[in-house]
């Protein structure tokens, strides 16, 4: 049995930021159908809906990959004739050229290749922040760096998913992954992804450190933390 006890620091493949497209994109790819699949826009887009949203909001999404979050976004805002402003930050250029192509369709979607730790935002800048399987790559203290940078480049609030370390998760991504697709970095990262994740205690700890109070942490199916920071 695989010891899931405390957080992993491996690195995965996807952390190199200078992957090129032929290796980075078939990954994009596949977390955006998984993301679909298994309800992560649902859950975002509930979230979005209880702020509530309001026309002409602002919303980052950072450690944007494949642009399937700020896609999903668009696409319920444009069916609730709802005029959102979106933005994606990635670190890595392969994904902010695949989340661009993937977007072109929706010209109210930007992407910005940075890293948001070194960028220097001005206070409030974005209405909303998203974030979505980004903070696992993080350390503990990176993690609380990047929330505290969260919370004063958010006006409202912010919501932040990503997974659940358990044995469950850790076991069936393994055996999906070697199923159904021979990708290796798939293969790799997707289980170590589970490995560098969270349990809620710790959470809870990072968001005190954190210095943020006011939110609500719930766990979503499928074996995904949701927390929602509110600003006010």
């Amino acid at each position: 049995m695989i010891d899931l006890s405390t957080r992993s620091a491996t690195a995965e493949i996807m952390d190199d930021f200078d992957l090129p497209p032929a290796e980075i994109d078939p990954v994009l790819d596949g977390l955006g159908k998984m993301n679909a699949l298994f309800g992560g826009h649902q859950s975002l887009i509930k979230a979005l809906k209880a702020f509530p949203v309001e026309d002409n909001n602002y919303i980052s999404d950072w450690g944007c990959g494949g642009g399937d979050v700020l896609i999903a976004i668009a696409r319920w805002a444009q069916k609730h004739n709802i005029n959102l402003k979106l933005n994606g930050v990635d670190a890595a250029l392969a994904a902010v050229n695949f989340a661009r192509q993937q977007s072109s369709a929706y010209t109210h979607i930007s992407y910005v290749k940075a890293d948001v730790l070194l960028v220097d935002y001005e206070p409030n800048k974005f209405d909303i922040i998203v974030s979505s399987l980004f903070t696992h790559h993080f350390a503990d203290n990176e993690w609380i760096a990047l929330v505290s940078k969260m919370n004063n480049t958010a006006r409202r609030g912010i919501i932040i998913t990503d997974l659940h370390r358990h044995w469950l998760l850790y076991y069936a991504v393994k055996l999906i992954t070697r199923l159904f697709t021979s990708n290796k970095m798939a293969q790799n990262d997707g289980p170590l992804s589970v490995q560098r994740s969270f349990k809620k205690h710790e959470l809870k700890t990072l968001l005190a450190k954190a210095g943020i109070s006011n939110y609500k942490l719930q766990w979503m199916w499928a074996f995904r933390w949701q927390i929602v920071i509110y600003k006010t």
